[in-house]
């Protein structure tokens, strides 16, 4: 009977035993996905509270290079779908005897039209500088806006003219004629963005306190600041004890309050 008895359990275990790791599985088990995500944003928001501390030179090298990489690879993947050979519509050659505007303008199809390397080393320059000014101007100013967006596009614009040789045969008049044409057009977006996402008139009080956190990669502690009705004009009057009071964990506290006390235009917003 003893032996019976004991089949019996081992055959019920088996029974269930398959259904315990499922069940955990379902009520306890992460998604693999949202775990990469997580780690993801945690490495980001790592990075961007590390750049905060840096001094305006070592963020503006960092902005620089990352921005450089992204447009080399950007280049270089425009530049395989229009290299010779891979190109629908190719850049015939210009005549011996074409003069300087027609050279001109076969340069600056040249430059748009070229093979990977150089359309890497182009956007690269490009997107680097980009983002190295724009880096500069924030930190300077407090804020993105306008002008030191218009600014960062002049200086990628008259970059990419000298270094693809879109400006021959007057580099310099070039330079800038072009470098106005990447502002305007910067301009133009950047005034579009802003008015289809024109904040309402209460998220008007927060635009410094959301770009500071953002800028941390806290963006998901700026409903903890409207509970506390903590807006731009407390921005110079935070303490630890106000933000624990909202409960924002002690870390990101460090990281605001340290921000707070680089950043010249946060003060200003007093």
């Amino acid at each position: 009977m003893a032996d019976g008895k004991g089949r019996e359990n081992s055959a019920v275990a088996l029974k269930t035993s398959p259904s315990v790791p499922m069940a955990r599985g379902l009520r306890g088990g992460s998604n693999p996905l949202e775990e990469w995500s997580g780690r993801v944003k945690a490495i980001e928001a790592g990075f961007r509270a590390w750049m905060a501390k840096q001094p305006i030179h070592i963020e503006a090298a960092v902005s620089t290079a990352v921005g450089a990489v992204q447009g080399g690879a950007l280049g270089g993947l425009m530049g395989s779908l229009t290299a010779d050979g891979g190109s629908p519509f190719p850049i015939p050659q210009p005549p011996s005897n074409a003069n300087s505007d027609a050279m001109a303008s076969f340069k600056q199809a040249q430059a748009l039209a070229a093979g990977p390397l150089v359309q890497a080393r182009n956007f690269a320059v490009m997107t680097g500088a980009n983002a190295g000014i724009s880096c500069v101007m924030r930190r300077l100013r407090g804020q993105e806006d306008i002008q030191g967006s218009m600014t960062a596009a002049f200086g990628s614009g008259a970059l990419f003219s000298i270094v693809s040789g879109m400006g021959t045969p007057n580099p310099v008049l070039n330079a800038i004629t072009t470098g106005v044409a990447f502002a305007v057009f910067q301009g133009g977006f950047f005034m579009i963005g802003q008015k289809f996402s024109k904040p309402s008139s209460e998220d008007t009080y927060y635009s410094l306190t959301r770009s500071m956190l953002h800028k941390l990669g806290l963006e998901k502690y700026e409903k903890n600041f409207r509970k506390g009705l903590l807006n731009d004009q407390t921005l110079p009057l935070l303490t630890d004890s106000a933000l624990r009071d909202v409960k924002i964990p002690p870390g990101p506290r460090l990281l605001i309050l340290d921000q707070i006390k680089r950043d010249p235009g946060l003060v200003r917003a007093k």
